[in-house]
């Protein structure tokens, strides 16, 4: 089972080659699921949802699961924020803000992270945290993934202020619950993390910008493509783990496509998930 994870596209800054280039390299990779962590347009416009719905229709046959973004909400349009702040999102984009998507060994969970009153942070309020943690209590299958727009960790202390409320709850009862990696955009900043209390750890997995021109720093655009190995071959030992291989792919301006960066291992036992390597080679098979 493969999943490809995509963030933050801005449909009204993206830029073409790169949004071909990204098209390209989903279709020829063709994952079973591509996950979109939200800040689909830039500014909640039609036309910013019509180009983005353009573009997902492209990746047919290509199931996708997508969840909004703050800049899904209207900014300046205060009657429609304030009266029907998804009603765009949900006409062009997906009629629910919290998907679920269930493969044969791996599960999807979408959590809505954005809030109306709130113009850019998130918020995971408890009754919202309760609810998400007993839908996935009740997953039976191997792998059991959350997808929300915000952050739930940080590697930067300037992203401090956006680190989605209430994630120290929410991460504590999620994991409890099964969760084993959470996907995330927001900051437009790509790595991976493990976290927890030590006693079962889960991975965050965020992803850079996947099409736009905001990029952070001068860093490529970039997405995730994250493989699922229900048990592990490389030796008798290991028999019965799992094991979780992310690729960070970003584009090179220079070939016009996106390429392997960055290689991470992660895998499962008693104590939940923790890295195992990272490098610039990629992973065999």
């Amino acid at each position: 089972m493969r999943l490809a994870h995509i963030s933050d596209p801005h449909f009204g800054t993206e830029e073409a080659p790169v949004r071909d280039a990204l098209r390209e390299d989903l279709l020829r990779e063709a994952p079973d699921l591509v996950v979109l962590t939200g800040d689909i347009t830039q500014r909640a416009r039609q036309a910013q949802f019509r180009a983005a719905r353009a573009f997902l229709d492209s990746l047919a046959p290509l199931p996708v699961l997508t969840l909004p973004g703050n800049h899904d909400l209207p900014l300046f349009d205060l009657f429609t924020r304030f009266t029907a702040p998804y009603r765009h999102y949900r006409r062009h984009i997906c009629a629910s803000l919290s998907p679920l998507w269930r493969g044969r060994r791996v599960a999807v969970v979408g959590v809505n992270s954005t809030r109306m009153l709130r113009h850019k942070h998130g918020e995971l309020p408890a009754p919202l945290v309760e609810q998400v943690a007993r839908q996935l209590a009740a997953l039976g299958e191997s792998f059991k993934v959350v997808a929300l727009h915000h952050p739930l960790e940080i590697i930067e202390p300037s992203d401090r202020r956006n680190r989605v409320r209430g994630a120290d709850a929410a991460l504590a009862a999620w994991i409890a619950a099964g969760a084993d990696l959470f996907l995330g955009g927001h900051i437009h900043l790509p790595y991976c993390v493990a976290t927890g209390d030590g006693s079962r750890d889960a991975l965050v997995l965020q992803a850079g910008t996947s099409m736009s021109t905001r990029r952070r720093n001068g860093r490529p655009n970039s997405y995730n493509l994250v493989r699922f190995v229900p048990i592990a071959l490389r030796g008798a030992g290991e028999a019965g783990l799992r094991r979780i291989e992310i690729e960070e792919r970003d584009h090179d301006a220079r070939i016009g496509r996106f390429t392997i960066v960055t290689c991470r291992e992660a895998v499962c036992t008693g104590s939940g998930w923790s890295l195992l390597s990272q490098g610039a080679v990629p992973l065999p098979g």
